[in-house]
């Protein structure tokens, strides 16, 4: 077998659904259905945990499905 077949088998090959562990404000936004601005009101009142890497906030995965399964009766901006 030559350099390219292993190439084009390795490409051919299914990838595996890697669910990320932390996501950024803009993408946690996305997936919440709310803006980013909401997002950082419910970060700095702490409903939702972080984590910071260098200069970056990163959301968990399991804050942002916590959050989801939970009911919310007030507006986000009125939690501030």
């Amino acid at each position: 077998m030559n350099d390219n077949q292993g190439k084009e088998e390795l490409r051919l090959l299914p990838k595996p659904e890697v669910q990320r562990l932390l996501h950024t404000r803009k993408e946690s936004a996305w997936m919440l259905g709310i803006s980013v601005r909401s997002l950082d009101y419910l970060i700095a009142n702490k409903q939702l945990a972080t984590r910071r890497i260098g200069g970056r906030v990163l959301i968990p995965h399991s804050e942002l499905v916590r959050f989801a399964r939970a009911d919310h009766f007030e507006s986000i901006s009125k939690a501030a």
